[in-house]
């Protein structure tokens, strides 16, 4: 599963891969309870152990990406055939 935050006031997003194992529903559990109170803070672990925390009163969006499309890649991804 792909996470994808957005930051107020930063350009970039901050992308983690969670292992394969991770239910969206349990870590869509984890960010609204993070992110319900002001002085919280979102802390997840990708699936290399890198821990990454962020205030919740920084965080403009979370998405979550489950994987369940087939991911395209190349140039010829974009073609319909």
């Amino acid at each position: 599963m792909d996470v994808r935050i957005g930051v107020i006031q930063t350009p970039k997003e901050i992308e983690l891969e969670l292992g394969d194992g991770q239910d969206a529903d349990a870590v869509t559990r984890q960010v609204e309870e993070a992110l319900s109170s002001e002085h919280g803070v979102l802390w997840m672990t990708d699936r290399r152990g890198r821990r990454v925390g962020v205030p919740a009163s920084k965080v403009a969006y979370v998405e979550l990406d489950a994987g369940h499309e087939a991911r395209r890649v190349g140039f010829g991804a974009a073609i319909n055939r």
